[in-house]
Order: C-alpha cells, then structure tokens, then sequence
C-alpha cells in the first residue's frame, strides 16, 4: 500500500490487479488479455472441434445422433489413451514414434498369454504393461548414458517391436479372444449406469470449483490476480450443466462406455501429476530449458526415465483396450495410422512440440478432434484419403499456431 500527494491511501499494481478481476468483466479482460500474448490454452481445439462438428452435422444429420457418438466415444478410448504417453514425452521435449508398436506387441502378449497359454488375464496384462515399461526404460538409457536421440531410438524400437510382435503371433497372425469375458465385454457393451453418470458429471463441477477456490485464495495471499467467486461459480456452473446436458444427450441411446470413462480417469489423473506434483514441475522445466532445470537440482536423467516409461505403459495399456474392443489380437494391431494419430492428438489438442507446455486434457480433445474427422468422412462415404489430408491440414494448423502464440509469449516476455 502506498500513499499519494494528499495522504490518501493508493491501491499498489497488484491489488489493482485482483479489484479488477474481482467481477466478471474482469475475468473476461484478464482472458483476452492471455490471448493476447499467446496464452491461448485450449480455445483453437475447441473452436476448431466446433466447427467441425457444425460442419458434418449440416451435411449429414447423422453425425450428431446419440448412436453415433457412443461409437466415437468407444473409437476415442484406445488411440486417446496412448497419446496420454506422447503428451509425456513431449513435455520434456523428446518423441516416442514406437507407441503403435508398443501397443500392438502388448495386445499380442495378452492373446499370447491369454489364450495360447493359457494364464489369467488378470496376469497378462500387467506383463504385457511390465514388457512395455522395460521398453521405455530402454529408450531411457539409450539417452542418458549413450546421448541417443529419442527419434532415433524409438524409430529402430518401432521395428524392432513390431518384428516382436509379428514373432510372437506366429503364422496365424490372429488370436480371437473370448468372447463374452469380461475384458471384451469392457471394451464392447460395458457402459455407466446413467445415474452413476449423472453423479460423475456433477463431482466433476464440484471438484472443478473447489481447484478454482483453492486457486484463487493461494493467489490472493501471494499478492497476485485471482478469480473472483461470482466468475467461478458462473464459469464452474456452465461446465457443470453442460457435462450434464452431454450425459442427457447420451443416455438417450447406450449411454458413456465404461472405457470412455476409464480414459478420462487416467487423463484426470495424469492432469493432477502433471499440474500438481513436484514430478509434473520437473517435466514442464525440463521441457523449457534442460541445462536450466539441471542447474537447479533436478535431476534429469531421472525424469526422462519417467517420462519413457509412462510412455510405454500407457502404450502398452492402449493396446489391451484396443485388443478388448476388436476381441482379437492381430499383426495389424498397432499398425496403420494408430502411431501418427496419437501423435497429431496430442500436438492438435495443444501439447507443444517444442517442449515446456502441455496439459493431459490435450490428448483428450486432440483425439476426439481426429475421431470426429474419421467418423464425418465415413458418414459421408468419402475416401479414406481425405480423412489423412484433412487430419494433415489440422495437425500443420495447430503447429503454426502453437509456433505463433510461442512467439508472441516471447516478444511479450521481452516487452
């Protein structure tokens, strides 16, 4: 607090800054002004999801049907969870490109495992999950002790794998899985009960307001711009009916698969490590400046194993849901476009190539971004070509933007 000419008492910068944000119009300023300098967040995803969705809706009535985005919902789960990984190792400003093999030898282990010979299933996936953790903490060591850039390990690691898998499977190639057991029946016909959804989708808004609070009043002590409650509770709010409006919508039909909502959980989850935890702190300034994070006593090596082996696992567990949706395990499991679109997912929903930033939420509309896409051309019974020349163009577009408003953050913070 300062005081002026006459002795009345003058609000300092950052005061002024919370009295301003202590309104509405305020909050709505404080966020243009965020644009401004490149702090876009998720809003080129989400305007661009709405776009597209208006787009194929208004050619095909279709696309929009509570029939059609359960489908997706289901198509979402498995690629969406292996881009959890690539937003991973993108933080630390590394590259995976074995993800699709990765996911492809673990649903071979498990038909392997599974059905040849004959262990448990709940056994076989977590060796099909252990299998790819020693993969990443390969590529690791590749890195740390060899100095081998993770493009050039991870590319000989998706040949090398995918032989493995081919391998394993043999001159069948195919193993079908049981069908009716429990982990097909996850992957095909299990959904949330609707009431369960409808309390999901509540919890979310209650634990989205209390973040917010909990946010606001760490801000305020520390002299900073905070949200102000009537902003919060109209912003949490909002989300709120919309989450519910959403589960209305789609207990229409079959309601939320349960795999749709293990995905979410696990992006939950890796959101709150990624935002809250020391580990997540690390990898955000690793990504930023390697030499600078090691200066300041983290240990480096030690996060870039990390990052590798949640890669890999995460891969690998994309890999038992994709086998759990198709009921089969196959040569063509993780081949295909499954590496390049978990990939441009979690690049489209606004993880950074260049390293630093990124949130796990990025994964979740990047690739509801492309399945929507897929699901649009089908619907349209348009080639399969345009959908990997449209996927292109919006993975080329995110970049750009991600370079621009990387570059607007950098004049900004000079300025």
């Amino acid at each position: 607090m300062t005081t002026g000419d006459t002795g009345a008492p003058l609000l300092d910068r950052g005061d002024e800054r919370v009295k301003q944000q202590d309104s509405v119009g305020g909050s709505i300023r404080a966020f243009l002004g965020r644009v401004r300098t490149g702090d876009l967040g998720s809003l080129p995803v989400v305007v661009g999801l709405a776009m597209i969705w208006t787009v194929f809706q208004s050619l095909n009535p279709v696309f929009l049907a509570t029939n059609n985005l359960v489908n997706l919902l289901f198509d979402c789960s498995t690629v969406g969870v292996i881009s959890l990984g690539i937003v991973c190792i993108l933080m630390v400003g590394e590259i995976d490109l074995s993800v699709g093999s990765v996911s492809g030898f673990a649903s071979a282990m498990v038909g392997v495992l599974w059905v040849n010979l004959g262990w448990p299933v709940w056994l076989a996936i977590p060796a099909a999950m252990a299998v790819g953790a020693a993969i990443g903490l390969l590529y690791a060591l590749l890195l740390n002790r060899l100095g081998m850039p993770s493009f050039v390990s991870t590319l000989a690691g998706l040949l090398a794998v995918l032989g493995m898998q081919l391998y394993i499977l043999g001159a069948s190639g195919s193993i079908n899985l049981p069908y009716g057991s429990d982990m097909v029946n996850f992957g095909q016909s299990l959904f949330i009960p609707h009431i369960l959804a409808y309390v999901f989708a509540a919890l979310a808004g209650a634990a989205m307001f209390a973040a917010g609070v909990r946010t606001a009043a760490r801000r305020r002590q520390a002299g900073l711009s905070a949200q102000s409650m009537k902003s919060l509770l109209l912003r949490t709010g909002a989300l709120t009916l919309l989450l519910e409006a959403i589960v209305s919508y789609l207990n229409q039909d079959r309601g939320i698969p349960w795999m749709f909502g293990f995905f979410v959980g696990l992006t939950v989850a890796m959101n709150y490590a990624l935002t809250r935890t020391q580990w997540g702190r690390s990898m955000t300034a690793i990504g930023g400046n390697r030499e600078a994070a090691r200066r300041a006593g983290i240990d480096v090596n030690l996060i870039y194993t990390s990052a590798f082996v949640a890669c890999s696992v995460l891969a690998a567990i994309g890999g038992v849901l994709s086998s759990a949706r198709l009921a089969s395990a196959s040569q063509q499991a993780g081949t295909g476009d499954v590496n390049l679109n978990a990939i441009a997912a979690a690049v489209i929903g606004g993880t950074s190539l260049f390293g630093g930033r990124g949130s796990a939420y990025s994964a979740l509309l990047g690739i509801i971004v492309i399945q929507s896409i897929a699901s649009g051309l089908t619907l349209l019974d348009l080639s399969s070509s345009l959908r990997y020349m449209i996927t292109g163009a919006v993975l080329a577009i995110a970049v750009i933007v991600d370079s621009l408003a990387r570059r607007s953050r950098v004049s900004h913070g000079r300025a």
